[in-house]
């Protein structure tokens, strides 16, 4: 176990991955986490967030100083460092130059977090504070032209600095000191596995439901999925699932959910048509806004509804992944935390009043993926590109009716097609077709036609906080547009997105 704490950085969940490829167990808590309950956690080790504030600044985040009272190894990364040598009696100061980028470091000490990394190498640095003054016994081990003070340790306790971040991909070796802590000073054992988390998954879901009821709503993405092929592997029968067929669906998705968790999985699903609902609710509409929000309301309507005939039903299941519990600042731990009251979460009346269960609240989405395979669910399921709630609603510029659905559909089904026989699916984060409200000028059979425009966008991204426009082959572009508009009625225009996000996001609406 190593406990990350959360002084405010971009890059907590870039840490937490780190230190879990390595297959080591962490949680990511709060500065507000008190001393006994880190002692309580028995963390092998613990490591200091970067964050955005200057450590004098009125409000800076902090944390109990009798942390370093523990007998634990320590990393402090950027702030983190600030905040060990500021409360240990060094000394920080507005640096003279600010660094952000990248940095040559130049090593002085190797042991333990530069052992066997030569003399130096690329780092990447954010910061406009420095260490100026160490505290006793701490030494210099690494420093970059504009930071003399780049890295530090205090051999003695096993507390150690670094002022830039190993976290992410730009800082070379980054990913290995972050092992040598792991292991070297906390002597971690790989123990953090996906057959572990399954099976102790599975006994705190059997021990906590019982023989009580959990009903779920099934959208068919990677998340959800997993969720309820857990949840069953625990207490089979006893799950209920519920797929609300809101009309908005990509083609054949409804009958690809049923092959792959009914007839594989034997997944006890209760499908609601609600097409009509949904298309009448919408007539007409076209703020992206209220789509969302008509969808939304629709959904729980229809979902409370079908819940109500399920008798003694006493939990809810979800698919939240562990980046939502980050950014709502929870702490956790203990062999119960996968159970809680519910609390609103995914916009379900609090009125249902059914506990939650969250088993993949520990997971990123590539562990996720990981646990699927575990879990024995068919790769294409596994490898479901991300699909937004409110569905091709938000992939439709303008009102959306029946006609304009079934144009999208057909042209995101070629889309797709050509992109898994690229072999290019899985390294695309995501990638669809988008419906334009405006029409154009073609020439098709020497007549002319003023018909709709389709728009491809396809994305490269880790974790859609970022993403780039993915350069897709131009030949492969040129196949896809032209079997868009051979095989698709109405359609006589196809054009490529090449935005990055920011400034753009990956969905237009």
């Amino acid at each position: 176990m190593i406990i990350i704490i959360d002084f405010g950085s971009q890059f907590n969940q870039l840490i937490a991955r780190r230190v879990r490829e390595h297959n080591v167990y962490c949680q990511v808590e709060p500065s507000d986490i008190s001393v006994s309950k880190i002692r309580s956690l028995r963390p092998q080790g613990i490591i200091l967030s970067g964050g955005p504030s200057s450590i004098y600044e009125d409000n800076s985040p902090s944390i109990d100083k009798s942390l370093f009272d523990l007998g634990v190894p320590i990393l402090g990364i950027c702030y983190g460092m600030h905040y060990m040598v500021h409360t240990l009696g060094g000394k920080i100061k507005k640096a003279e130059k600010r660094e952000y980028g990248f940095a040559n470091l130049d090593i002085i000490d190797a042991e333990p977090l530069f052992k066997d990394m030569g003399t130096g190498f690329q780092c990447w640095m954010s910061h406009g504070d420095s260490a100026m003054e160490l505290p006793e016994n701490f030494v210099v081990t690494a420093s970059t032209e504009n930071t003399p003070i780049a890295a530090i340790a205090n051999h003695t306790k096993n507390f150690y600095g670094l002022q830039f971040h190993p976290e992410v991909e730009h800082s070379i070796n980054g990913s290995a000191m972050i092992g040598r802590f792991l292991f070297d000073v906390c002597h971690c054992g790989k123990s953090w596995t996906m057959k572990s988390f399954c099976d102790g998954a599975v006994s705190q879901i059997k021990d906590a439901v019982g023989d009580k009821k959990v009903i779920m709503g099934l959208s068919g993405g990677v998340d959800s999925s997993v969720a309820a092929s857990l949840i069953h592997k625990a207490i089979g029968k006893h799950l209920f699932c519920i797929f609300v067929d809101n009309g908005l669906l990509r083609k054949n998705e409804k009958e690809a959910l049923e092959k792959s968790l009914i007839q594989n999985l034997d997944l006890n699903i209760r499908f609601v048509d609600a097409k009509e609902k949904f298309l009448s609710g919408l007539q007409g509409v076209t703020d992206p806004e209220k789509k969302r929000k008509i969808i939304g309301s629709l959904f729980i309507e229809v979902f409370e509804a079908e819940a109500a005939k399920i008798e003694g039903a006493e939990f809810l299941g979800q698919g939240t992944l562990y980046p939502d519990i980050i950014e709502s600042k929870s702490a956790f731990g203990g062999p119960t935390s996968i159970i809680k009251s519910h609390h609103n979460v995914g916009g379900l009346p609090e009125k249902m009043k059914l506990k939650l269960i969250e088993p993949l609240q520990l997971l990123f989405k590539d562990e996720v993926r990981k646990l699927g395979a575990e879990l024995g669910l068919h790769e294409d399921l596994i490898w479901r590109q991300p699909f937004p709630g409110p569905g091709l609603a938000i992939r439709i510029m303008g009102e959306i009716t029946a006609f304009r659905l079934e144009i999208l559909r057909e042209a995101d089904a070629i889309l797709l097609d050509e992109i898994r026989k690229a072999g290019l699916y899985k390294k695309l984060w995501q990638s669809f077709a988008v419906l334009l409200p405006v029409k154009s000028v073609g020439v098709m059979g020497d007549k002319r036609t003023f018909a709709n425009c389709i728009a491809i966008r396809a994305v490269t991204s880790n974790d859609a906080m970022t993403a780039d426009w993915a350069k897709l082959p131009h030949d492969l572009l040129g196949k896809i547009s032209n079997r868009i508009i051979n095989e698709v009625d109405n359609i006589n225009r196809v054009v490529f997105d090449i935005t990055s996000k920011p400034p753009g996001t990956i969905e237009w609406e």
